[in-house]
């Protein structure tokens, strides 16, 4: 399928932005300036919800005692007796370098709203200040603590967990779902689901696609390669498989996977061979790889009319396994 209109639009606009000097490509900016413009680019893809949600401000505490943000999205119970909601616990992406709260709340809201479920928005820390395995680590430490305490503080079901995170937010779930299932008992949660929308699946091997929509698909292969380099302490970490998920040994007993891959997306081929080892390993999984989409496209609800659409079924798959 040829490139969504919409999507292409948006393009044409980013690259006479660039030409005229009003932008530049992210990987030519410094980390908070990048943080800046694709907080200011986030809002321009999607408008929030207004249907109604309760939205409560979480902290918690990382290994180190450093307090990390969070954010519960609920739609309010008819009464205030009924069962605890099940959660999704939702990681951001943003290469490890840009990506909050913010830029990830309308994506949140949505699925929400949709879905007969809580959602848990959890920010870690980011690059080049905090690189590796620190974004990792801070995804761990709040996946244990809403097993452990948080869901019961929040009034929420710890039995029936998910997990979900877009590019390297979905990295960390995968990662999180390995080492589950490789030391169970180390761990206090089975989660129900992953979801994972285009993540990064692999930081070593240069693939067709990479090459294919290195330039003007929204996610640049030379801004990709920034993102990996900010986060990185060195190359030898990219074959980590907290850092490339492809790479880990023993991929039994894996959570049920839900795979949202784009086709016109640098990430996409390391997205189907990931597919391929789950399938050959005997893992559940249920990939879509969404025509005429690029990167990013679950956050352009406002520009791309079937987005909301997408996300509410995927909010159906979600709390059908959460039942």
């Amino acid at each position: 399928m040829a490139l969504h209109p919409d999507i292409e639009g948006f393009l044409e606009l980013a690259e006479f932005g660039r030409l005229s000097g009003k932008s530049q490509p992210m990987h030519e900016l410094s980390p908070g300036e990048a943080r800046q413009q694709f907080e200011q680019t986030s809002q321009l893809l999607d408008a929030a919800p207004t249907d109604t949600l309760t939205v409560t401000a979480v902290s918690v505490a990382a290994r180190d005692g450093h307090l990390l943000n969070a954010r519960l999205y609920a739609k309010p119970q008819p009464q205030p007796d009924e069962a605890p909601l099940p959660v999704l616990l939702y990681f951001h992406g943003g290469g490890y370098v840009v990506g909050s709260l913010d830029s990830h709340d309308t994506l949140c809201r949505r699925l929400a709203l949709a879905g007969e479920f809580a959602v848990l928005s959890a920010d870690y820390r980011l690059a080049p200040e905090h690189r590796f395995p620190t974004a990792y680590n801070d995804a761990e430490d709040i996946t244990r603590w809403l097993a452990i305490t948080g869901a019961k503080a929040l009034g929420l079901d710890a039995r029936r967990i998910a997990l979900a995170g877009d590019s390297v937010g979905g990295s960390l779930v995968a990662s999180l779902c390995i080492a589950i299932a490789q030391d169970p008992l180390g761990w206090p949660l089975v989660p129900r689901l992953q979801v994972l929308l285009y993540p990064v699946i692999d930081a070593v091997k240069k693939r067709p696609s990479l090459t294919r929509f290195a330039e003007g698909y929204l996610l640049e292969a030379t801004t990709l390669e920034w993102f990996y380099q900010q986060y990185q302490r060195s190359e030898a970490d990219r074959n980590d498989w907290r850092f490339s998920p492809l790479y880990a040994e023993r991929l039994q007993r894996l959570t049920p996977t839900i795979l949202w891959l784009a086709e016109y997306d640098p990430l996409l081929d390391e997205g189907l061979a990931w597919a391929e080892q789950l399938r050959t390993g005997g893992q559940a999984v249920v990939l879509e790889v969404k025509s005429g989409m690029t990167h990013d496209f679950a956050r352009m609800g406002e520009m791309v009319q079937e987005v909301p659409g997408m996300l509410a079924q995927l909010a159906g798959q979600i709390s059908e396994s959460l039942v």
